[in-house]
């Protein structure tokens, strides 16, 4: 093989890794263990390769109206019109993004930040797969590009972040239920180790013990966050000895799955149990009963990350900013109380 015409690509095939891994070796980056930057090196030594870091600093510079947008789960319609708002914001600003799906593996997340990396972004957008730490968002902030962490916060990553006000939420989504007459409510859906999950039970539990009801474990039943995720759940909600009459879910997408849970159970959902979601994504209008959810405005939420990445652009300055945004109640029909109970803010 002619060493002037060695490529990254034939460094990654010979050592067996991908090209992304390639790019973080030669950028130094800490993101690689010890062993796969030994096999690397050692082929890149083989192979006579030469990195042309004043090359790679010219196609960074040609590339700076590019911004990466990462999402944990593209196939929730949620993160779809998250994505929807940023667009609106970057289009405008005159940048074109890079979006990508996590699908919550760690591993996946870091390629896809190493590939951005070597087009040269100007800042990335952000929903963190599970088990993100903070020392995968560090070497970004160090190197001066700005990022913006949306949904999920990762503690000591030094980067701005951009949540909901899960725990209110919760709370004002249970206090409802149980003003319509439930004390034995449920939460249903979502994975047990993440931030908002969390928050969004504790939120749940609290509500609960205020209004003098029990908040047992049993109650809460984790599964994936989406429609099987929340078929399932309700499935084992229903089985209990003494099963709940209401449910606070995770989000809209498990929600949607306890609706089509409970009539496959013979209940239909609002009349002989009432469900509420978190989200209000578009369908949640529309839906058969319409779904009464806590709405954090996904579209909204983007378009603030957006304009928090641009900030932080235009002023050439990576200072860390926390922000949670307010949420609200919308009451529909799916929790039994109907379209004269109009909206509730939170």
């Amino acid at each position: 093989m002619s060493r002037s015409r060695v490529t990254v690509v034939d460094i990654a095939r010979a050592a067996g890794v991908s090209k992304s891994t390639v790019s973080l070796v030669l950028q130094a980056s800490p993101l690689v263990n010890e062993a796969t930057r030994a096999k690397v090196n050692a082929v890149i030594r083989e192979l006579g390769y030469v990195y042309n870091r004043g090359a790679a600093n010219l196609r960074q510079s040609a590339s700076s109206r590019i911004i990466g947008i990462i999402v944990n789960d593209l196939t929730n319609s949620f993160f779809a019109e998250l994505a929807v708002g940023m667009d609106m914001v970057m289009q405008s600003a005159g940048y074109v993004q890079f979006l990508s799906n996590s699908a919550e593996s760690v591993d996946r997340q870091r390629e896809v930040v190493a590939s951005m990396r070597e087009h040269g972004i100007s800042g990335l957008i952000i929903s963190p797969a599970r088990g993100t730490e903070a020392a995968d968002l560090k070497p970004l902030a160090a190197s001066g590009i700005p990022v913006v962490s949306v949904v999920r916060n990762v503690v000591g990553a030094k980067v701005s972040s951009l949540v909901s006000d899960n725990y209110a939420g919760a709370k004002a989504a249970v206090a409802h239920l149980v003003s319509l007459g439930h004390s034995r409510i449920a939460f249903l859906g979502g994975i047990a180790n993440t931030t908002v999950f969390a928050e969004r039970v504790q939120g749940w539990r609290d509500a609960l013990v205020e209004a003098g009801f029990e908040a047992p474990d049993m109650l809460v039943i984790g599964s994936t966050a989406s429609r099987a995720g929340g078929v399932a759940a309700i499935e084992r909600a229903l089985s209990l000895t003494a099963p709940p009459t209401a449910a606070l879910c995770f989000n809209d997408a498990a929600a949607f799955g306890v609706c089509d849970g409970l009539r496959a159970a013979g209940r239909e959902p609002g009349r002989d149990f009432a469900v509420v979601g978190f989200d209000d994504v578009i369908e949640a209008e529309t839906a058969v009963p319409a779904l009464t959810t806590v709405s954090v405005d996904p579209q909204g939420m983007g378009r603030r990350a957006a304009q928090l990445l641009l900030k932080q652009i235009n002023t050439g300055k990576v200072e860390p900013e926390a922000i949670v945004g307010s949420v609200r109640l919308v009451v529909r029909q799916s929790c039994g109380a109907g379209e004269k109970a109009g909206r509730m803010s939170a």
